[in-house]
């Protein structure tokens, strides 16, 4: 496992606060656009959100996945996503 990042919030706000940055990724994120900014596919991000694995970071909303982008990026980089106590 790697070890995790630990991304302050000052390092969050200077990653998105590029204007064409912020307008690609705004702070509430599609399936589309998370994957585009994890670079994964939205199958990997539906996987993962159906094995519980982004909790806290995104909400569905009628049939529909939304990302907290900064939360998102935290879950990513600080503490990994991951299944608990598998390593993966």
């Amino acid at each position: 496992m790697c070890p995790s990042i630990n991304l302050t919030a000052s390092e969050l706000a200077a990653a998105f606060s590029d204007p064409a940055i912020a307008a690609k990724f705004p702070p509430v994120l599609t399936t589309d656009q998370a994957a585009a900014l994890l670079q994964k596919s939205p199958a990997t991000l539906y996987d993962w959100h159906s094995r519980g694995l982004l909790r806290g970071c995104c909400r569905r909303v009628g049939r529909h996945l939304r990302f907290f982008r900064d939360r998102l990026v935290l879950q990513a980089f600080n503490e990994g996503i991951h299944a608990h106590g598998s390593g993966s």
